[in-house]
């Protein structure tokens, strides 16, 4: 117990800087990567192969605990797997010497010039591997009721072989604690099914020894923490850890004095008088008997009619609706017909947002709205048309040839020449631009560019692009109608 009076020895209570953390943290990636490697070569893919797998690092075992004699090479390690187990489709020794290989990459095993040798970091993780596949095995041996008492038990064992010796081993008091919860849950479930069982006296006999021998572990695990100063934080633990047990030993009892009791009954000697008092009690007995009494419950009576054990009980219609799936309990049938008989859905009530619809009379006169339907038309075509460059060369010049327009708004390009000339279309179909014939004195105004095309009809380089006025002013009276 000296050991108990210094903290547990936890990764989760140490400094994570510490070189030993880092070391132990360094071993969990080695073992992750061993089978992520042997996962990737489809070693691990089936049990069968996790078994062979699980034989080989056996063999290496062995080995280095001088079991065995010494593996030499791997084509030692096949012969010696061929000869041990009886494997109908045994792994080649092609398979056998790529697994060796993959534990000697993560330094599980080192080959030396006659001998493959462990490493200490390959023992401690194979141990761990072989003791989980022979755990899992023995809990898989046991009923739903067995595994969570096999549990607890290996919970109290593992708390003596860590915790009294300095090292954590993961609040193994509390999960025995909640094994036993869940065991005594189940056993409360298949409450029915067991006593119904002609064939369930071993069973229950064991899971009463299990129950014993779980308040005999807990009891002395509780007295091994009780000289700890910290001793108060288990005091919740204590409490329901004595009382999970208590009910599941009291359970435990009075499952077998039922069952003796039901499976002897044709030999029970049968008064030829009633006692009525005895009657009372028995049938007030019946609705809440306490865990140890081997008095039924009315569930269990009704069971054990359908049995037969006296000639045409079995017919009798009235203990049919026993008969329901194993995990459902008599409680759980009661309170889903009285959900079902008191349901009444929640339905949120519709509020109602009232709001008096007002109409707005306004008067436009006839031009304002050929104005606006106009504006309205142009923001269509404008989405449809870019002609911002010609908006804003034509707002600095006024007016000027259609050719300079052309050029000097995009480019001497013949597809930038194709699009102003869709932009200057919409522009004086909308009346924001006109187009007139250049006097005879401009003609030589427009200067000569450099350009990838020519006009088909030469005198269209005399067009003049001008601002319509009469549209600039209606914008203009427009924006200030909006400003004020």
């Amino acid at each position: 117990m000296e050991k108990l009076d210094q903290p547990l020895i936890s990764i989760f209570q140490t400094d994570e800087s510490g070189p030993e953390v880092h070391q132990a943290l360094r071993d969990i990636a080695l073992l992750s990567g061993v089978l992520n490697d042997l996962g990737s070569q489809n070693f691990l893919q089936t049990p069968i192969e996790i078994l062979r797998f699980l034989r080989i690092i056996q063999l290496l075992n062995e080995e280095a605990l001088g079991l065995d004699e010494p593996i030499e090479n791997v084509d030692t390690l096949y012969f010696r797997y061929r000869n041990r187990y009886e494997d109908l489709d045994p792994p080649s020794k092609k398979k056998v010497e790529q697994i060796v290989n993959v534990l000697v990459k993560y330094n599980w095993i080192s080959k030396q010039t006659r001998q493959l040798k462990m490493r200490d970091v390959g023992k401690r993780m194979m141990d761990t591997l072989i003791r989980l596949a022979n755990d899992s095995l023995a809990y898989y041996m046991h009923d739903d009721i067995g595994r969570s008492l096999f549990q607890a038990r290996r919970d109290a064992e593992l708390s003596e072989a860590y915790d009294d010796h300095g090292i954590s081993g993961g609040n193994k008091i509390a999960s025995m604690i909640r094994n036993v919860e869940n065991a005594i849950q189940l056993m409360k479930e298949r409450e029915l099914e067991m006593l119904a069982d002609r064939n369930a006296l071993p069973q229950l006999e064991i899971i009463h020894q299990l129950m014993q021998e779980l308040e005999m572990k807990l009891t002395e695990r509780l007295r091994k923490f009780h000289t700890l100063e910290d001793s108060l934080v288990l005091s919740d633990l204590m409490q329901a850890g004595t009382s999970a047990l208590a009910d599941g030993t009291n359970l435990s009892m009075g499952m077998i004095n039922k069952y003796l009791k039901f499976t002897m009954m044709k030999q029970t000697m049968l008064l030829s008088s009633i006692n009525p008092e005895k009657v009372r009690m028995f049938i007030t007995q019946m609705y809440d008997p306490p865990p140890e009494s081997d008095i039924p419950n009315a569930h269990q009576i009704m069971s054990f009619m359908e049995q037969n054990e006296y000639e045409g009980e079995s017919m009798d219609g009235l203990w049919m609706p026993v008969k329901f799936a194993a995990p459902l309990s008599g409680a759980a049938i009661s309170e889903a017909i009285h959900y079902l008989e008191d349901y009444e859905p929640l339905v949120d009530r519709m509020q109602e947002d009232i709001q008096e619809t007002q109409y707005i009379h306004e008067e436009i006169d006839i031009t304002q709205l050929e104005d606006m339907m106009g504006d309205s038309a142009w923001l269509l075509t404008k989405s449809m048309i870019e002609t911002d460059a010609i908006e804003g060369f034509m707002q600095e010049v006024e007016q000027a040839p259609l050719e300079t327009v052309i050029i000097e708004a995009t480019s001497a390009e013949w597809g930038d020449a194709i699009n102003a000339l869709t932009a200057l279309s919409a522009l004086v179909g909308s009346k924001k631009l006109t187009m007139e014939e250049a006097a005879a004195e401009s003609e030589s105004q427009a200067p000569r560019y450099d350009k990838e095309w020519d006009w088909m009809n030469p005198k269209d380089i005399n067009q003049v692009v001008k601002h319509n006025k009469a549209s600039m002013n209606r914008q203009k009276r427009s924006d200030d109608e909006l400003d004020g």
